[in-house]
């Protein structure tokens, strides 16, 4: 695979305009480092009626459903191995099912995301990218008032590195995006409920997806599924 996008791909719709944004029924993921506003925003579209909380795919609350103590006290690569088995199961069971899912991890490598992908053309579903891309202060900022003990800043601004290497919108549209758009945040002035009046979802794939034959799966370590 060449290391660099084409030039001449498409950008992300700017988060102003005449009207919501459409985001075709499908995956959705979510892009962006610890506590740059991805569950506030999808608690915003729940709130709003915009999607079912039930299409939402987190892999931190799957981590908490399966262990109780510290996620720093789990084994990394085999806590993540079985979260991430988890997550992609039941990915496939809401697009087999003819329903669009939203999966919310970080998403910041370019292997986490082909991960997701191969499971989304297994059912020939579109693939839409939501970038959660907040400045290093307002993240830092963010982190600190939500108080998160499961990451450290340093995670955090490791994750923003990682974003602003490997997840800009070229990039994002030649790993076979096929929508990429950025989410207004804290930058912008714009909150949780107003980021989230600016998309309209649709939920339903016509007709329910069957999937395609393709190679096994292998559960990928920690950093892959990033």
């Amino acid at each position: 695979m060449p290391k660099n996008p084409p030039e001449s791909v498409q950008q992300p719709h700017p988060p102003s305009g005449s009207g919501p944004i459409r985001v075709s029924a499908g995956l959705v993921l979510l892009v962006g480092p610890p506590a740059s506003g991805k569950t506030s925003f999808l608690r915003a579209l729940i709130a709003l009626g915009q999607i079912d909380e039930d299409a939402v795919v987190s892999s931190d609350e799957i981590r908490a459903g399966f262990f109780s103590t510290s996620p720093r006290d789990v084994d990394s690569d085999a806590a993540d191995a079985r979260i991430f088995e988890e997550r992609d199961r039941r990915i496939v069971a809401r697009l087999a099912a003819g329903r669009s899912a939203v999966a919310e991890s970080t998403n910041v490598t370019p292997q986490a995301r082909a991960r997701l992908i191969a499971i989304a053309r297994r059912f020939d579903a579109p693939v839409t990218m939501l970038r959660f891309n907040p400045d290093v202060a307002d993240l830092l900022h963010q982190y600190t008032e939500r108080g998160r003990t499961d990451v450290t800043a340093a995670d955090v601004r490791a994750y923003a590195t990682v974003m602003a290497r490997h997840a800009g919108a070229d990039q994002l549209h030649f790993e076979g995006a096929d929508a990429v758009h950025d989410v207004p945040g804290r930058r912008e002035g714009t909150t949780p409920a107003e980021a989230a009046a600016h998309f309209s979802f649709a939920w339903h794939l016509t007709p329910p997806a069957s999937p395609s034959p393709g190679p096994h799966e292998r559960p990928q370590s920690s950093t892959s599924c990033l």
